[in-house]
């Protein structure tokens, strides 16, 4: 006796959700708890390094079917009966939207978690513990067409995206851009904060994405988009901190280097020394302030800004004169 585990994640046109997956691998721990031979069939797209496809297993090697979670319904399950029909096919953890639907009816055994008249039970995702992986709260851009020839943001866009994708990391893509008639925008700058305070890592090509995660004590592992350093490297530079990729320093062995000590006690550890604001570095704040308010009140300006712009614009490239479209 053998039995295939499949769902709604195993099938060429099924949607496959956490829940899905979840609810499969409770069965199949409880078949191998139970000492039941079983395998697990995925759908090209789903199917993990190693695992089986549901194309690639052989109904001839099994002698039950066991389909777990989701509607026991559609065309892509009636496949399956026809491919399996020597098998004993089972149901379990599915809603029954109609017992009398064909496809439904063509099981041995239904194992319902709902059905019409009947009481319910709770969905089988719910007996599987899931692992935890870091959670990166994303900031890309491909706008900032004010830095001209030097922007290189559809280039380090594309290569972060790639990179995201490989990572084993709950991914939340963000936005420092408030709009209060769009939900899936923060509306204020607390809502913005409040979600980067609960993130593990923030991993940004925008320069406020750095300043927020820093200020919440959030590592930040910060790419520059542009050739020679812009804002982002300038920023970094004024924080003291030391996870920034620069557009011509992209790759995905630096970038995992970089995030492992993002995600390290020492990059955390960093990162909330930043967050408590040494007094030098209010410093920096409050003389921004000053010399604003100084100008605002007639006082003669101070050589101390015309060194800071000689000083920047020595370590970083010229500006270019495009227009400012900073999304």
């Amino acid at each position: 006796m053998r039995t295939l585990v499949v769902g709604w994640s195993s099938v060429l046109h099924g949607e496959a959700t956490a829940g899905d997956v979840l609810a499969m691998d409770a069965v199949a721990d409880a078949l191998g708890t139970a000492g039941v031979p079983h395998d697990v069939a995925w759908s090209a797209v789903m199917c993990p390094p190693g695992g089986l496809r549901l194309d690639d297993a052989d109904p001839a090697d099994y002698t039950h079917l066991l389909f777990v979670c989701g509607p026991a319904t559609g065309r892509s399950i009636a496949g399956l009966h026809e491919r399996f029909a020597h098998c004993r096919r089972i149901a379990v953890g599915v809603s029954v939207l109609d017992p009398r639907d064909p496809v439904t009816a063509g099981f041995h055994r239904v194992i319902a978690r709902d059905r019409p008249g009947a009481g319910a039970r709770r969905d089988l995702a719910a007996r599987a513990v899931p692992g935890l992986v870091p959670v990166l709260g994303v900031y890309l851009t491909s706008g900032q067409h004010e830095y001209g020839a030097r922007r290189r943001h559809d280039d380090v866009r594309a290569g972060l995206e790639e990179w995201l994708g490989r990572l084993d990391a709950a991914r939340l893509p963000l936005d420092t851009r408030l709009d209060p008639r769009d939900w899936r925008l923060p509306a204020t700058a607390a809502q913005a904060g409040s979600v980067i305070a609960r993130l593990d890592t923030v991993v940004t090509m925008r320069m406020h994405g750095l300043v927020l995660a820093l200020r919440a004590g959030v590592p930040v592992l910060a790419v520059d988009p542009v050739a020679g350093g812009g804002k982002v490297t300038a920023q970094a530079r004024a924080w003291d901190w030391p996870a920034v990729v620069g557009a011509d320093e992209l790759d995905p062995a630096r970038l995992d280097e970089q995030l492992h000590w993002c995600l390290s006690p020492a990059g955390r550890s960093e990162a909330g020394a930043r967050a408590t604001m040494t007094p030098s570095g209010f410093e920096q704040l409050d003389e921004l302030l000053r010399d604003l308010l100084a100008d605002l009140s007639g006082e003669p300006g101070r050589d101390a800004d015309d060194e800071f712009d000689r000083e920047l614009g020595a370590e970083l490239p010229a500006v270019g004169a495009a227009g400012s479209q900073r999304r």
